[in-house]
């Protein structure tokens, strides 16, 4: 009995043993299954993450760039020149900055990958290699505008001089001289932004929430001016811009080609990036406070049918014959903006002061260009010195 018992005891130490051995190699199993699940979780975030925002290198080297703080020295406007190609009013600028201490002022422009801005491409010096070279396909409508406008205020905050930043297109024209545009841009400590709330808007997603609320949700002109330190929150900006860059898409265009396809076509959400971004930005980072709510860059309107859209309003290109000083001085004397949509008149001061609207217009043909210069609104010059000159 004695032996029985004894290896029975022994039989049921062994099938303990065993019990204990098997639920220790499932809880390693167990363990280990959950941190690979983790890990797997881990990656794939971080794989989404890029996938979505799908930032260029140069964006992403932008947002880990240190910058100086404090800049105590002569203080520097930059002008930022987002273009197709070339310039062609490079030669109305050129006369502008002629008249100007170079130390005021700093020059980038946006072209085309690989275009060289040298005596081959431009009349005026002032753009030789004032290209950038990392430049990207820019796509009217789509979110590549905005890359390129951070790639722009990017480059221009590596000079800590630059304390105001203008982002102008290749139509625009200076409407004062080079003194009054310096002196109006470095008496205001706010950024010009045209930013308001469109009631009627349709271009919310609400797939963009929660990271872009819809009551922080803004509209308004592409053509900013901007200080340096909301310079530096849209160029360092890497949260914001993917999701616009993944909801805020531009709906197809219309083409006969595709017959009833276009009907569910324009079904799709309609979303134009470069008319809400740095507005809807500004107003998640709590700085609308800080801005005088309105563009310096005058552009007219009219209401038209293209294959974007069924019906819209669209800038009117100014020629030789709207540019003449009856027509400039209108725009001159502007000294307020309806915003309909807000019942809002917003009226234009400077430093508390009373003052024009409006610095820079467009878009003008190369012929109303060469009146403002014959006319003398930027200085006097001499139009007809340039109707031979290539490029």
């Amino acid at each position: 009995m004695k032996k029985k018992s004894a290896a029975a005891m022994a039989m049921a130490a062994t099938a303990g043993m065993s019990v204990r051995n098997v639920l220790w190699l499932w809880w390693k199993l167990l363990v280990l299954v959950s941190l690979t699940i983790c890990v797997l979780a881990f990656l794939k975030l971080q794989n989404y993450s890029l996938s979505d925002s799908e930032l260029s290198s140069s964006t992403s080297s932008i947002s880990s760039r240190s910058r100086a703080v404090d800049y105590t020295g002569n203080p520097k406007v930059a002008f930022l020149f987002l273009v197709r190609r070339n310039l062609p009013l490079d030669f109305l600028w050129g006369n502008f900055f002629e008249n100007a201490d170079t130390g005021n002022f700093s020059i980038y422009v946006h072209s085309e990958p690989g275009f060289v801005f040298d005596e081959s491409t431009t009349r005026s010096t002032f753009f030789y290699n004032r290209q950038l070279t990392n430049s990207i396909k820019v796509a009217w409508g789509e979110s590549s505008m905005i890359q390129a406008e951070k790639l722009l205020l990017g480059a221009a905050l590596d000079d800590p001089a630059n304390q105001r930043f203008v982002l102008l297109s290749d139509s625009c024209v200076p409407l004062y001289n080079f003194s009054f545009i310096y002196n109006y841009l470095m008496a205001s400590r706010r950024s010009f932004v045209d930013s308001f709330l469109d009631k009627k808007d349709v271009r919310y997603n609400p797939r963009m929430s929660p990271y872009i609320p819809m009551s922080k949700w803004r509209k308004g002109s592409q053509w900013i001016t901007l200080i340096r330190k909301h310079a530096e929150v849209v160029a360092d900006d890497d949260a914001v811009f993917p999701v616009f860059k993944m909801f805020c898409k531009r709906r197809p265009p219309l083409e006969a080609s595709k017959g009833k396809k276009n009907i569910k076509l324009q079904k799709q959400h309609n979303c134009i990036p470069d008319e809400h971004y740095v507005q809807t930005l500004l107003a998640i980072h709590g700085f609308e406070g800080e801005l005088e709510r309105r563009t310096i860059t005058y552009t007219e309107w009219n209401e038209s049918v293209t294959n974007m859209e069924k019906k819209g309003w669209h800038p009117i290109t100014f020629s030789y014959a709207d540019a003449g000083p009856v027509q400039i001085k209108r725009i001159k004397d502007i000294r307020n903006v309806y915003y309909e949509s807000e019942y809002r008149t917003e009226w234009c001061r400077n430093n508390s002061t009373l003052a024009p609207c409006f610095l820079i217009a467009r878009k003008f043909s190369r012929g109303a260009a060469m009146r403002l210069l014959s006319e003398g609104i930027v200085s006097p010059f001499d139009a007809s010195s340039i109707m031979n000159l290539t490029p």
